[in-house]
Order: C-alpha cells, then sequence, then structure tokens
C-alpha cells in the first residue's frame, strides 16, 4: 500500500490552504484553527517548509508565512519532498545498499520505473490546482 505520512498530508493541506490567497500572511495558530491540527504540528511544518524554500518567513505584528514562490510553480512532489524527502514506492529506490535482495532483485528496475511515473504526477499538480477547490480563511476584520 503507498501512504504518505500524516506530516506529508497535513503539509499538502496547509500549503493548498495557503494557495487560496497566495499574498497573504499566515501564522500557525491561524493555520492551526483553521485545519484543526494542533499548533506545534503547524509550527513544524512551517519551518520545514520554509527551510525547503516553499515558504518565506516575515516577522513583526503583520508578520508569518508567505508561499515564496506562485502557487502554479509549486508542485505536491515539491511539498512531500520538503517533508518526507524524495518520494520512493521501495526502499531501493530511495535508499541504494540497504536491501541485501538488492543484487538480484529483478524488481529494482522496474519498481524504478513505476516510482517515476508516480514521483511525475505529483510534480505535475501544482497548489494552484489544488488549492482552487478549497475555501479562503476568513480575514479578521482590522480594529
Amino acid at each position: 500500500m503507498l501512504h504518505l505520512s500524516k506530516l506529508a498530508d497535513y503539509a499538502t493541506v496547509l500549503m493548498c490552504r495557503m494557495a487560496t490567497q497566495p499574498d497573504a500572511a499566515y501564522s500557525a495558530a491561524k493555520l492551526a484553527t483553521a485545519l484543526d491540527v494542533p499548533q506545534p504540528t503547524v509550527a513544524k511544518l512551517l519551518k520545514l517548509l520554509a527551510r525547503a524554500q516553499l515558504l518565506t518567513s516575515v516577522r513583526g505584528g503583520k508578520g508569518g508565512y508567505l508561499l515564496a514562490r506562485s502557487p502554479a510553480t509549486i508542485s505536491l512532489a515539491d511539498v512531500i519532498t520538503a517533508i518526507e524527502g524524495p518520494p520512493g514506492l521501495t526502499e531501493c529506490i530511495t535508499s541504494p545498499g540497504t536491501c541485501s535482495l538488492e543484487k538480484s532483485c529483478d524488481m529494482r528496475r522496474s519498481w524504478s520505473a513505476i516510482n517515476s511515473v508516480v514521483v511525475g504526477a505529483l510534480a505535475d499538480v501544482s497548489l494552484a490546482q489544488v488549492g482552487a477547490t478549497q475555501a479562503p480563511l476568513r480575514r479578521t476584520p482590522a480594529r
């Protein structure tokens, strides 16, 4: 079975939500409330995504995190890679030399080809495409 970690899943949800208002700055608290994800988890994800240069951090009262690029240029593969490293269907794809069967395995070449197709499909889906289906966060009126 193929599956993403919870953190990678949450990161895609978070980034797609941010893509609905790409020029807005988002705080961890605001995103945590809107997405019903614990704030420490959101804060961790924001830092990892910023480290991968998918987000930029702005300090100050009106600061927060912003998308570093247009949502049309950030793919789901970019987000997943920022959290989990390069996607791989099998361990021998992401960590060559770790499987005792690797030298005699007839499946490695096939898994590698299949992995390329999966990663290509993730790379072909942008935040703009996925984010268009999500509702933007409500803005709090200025006081």
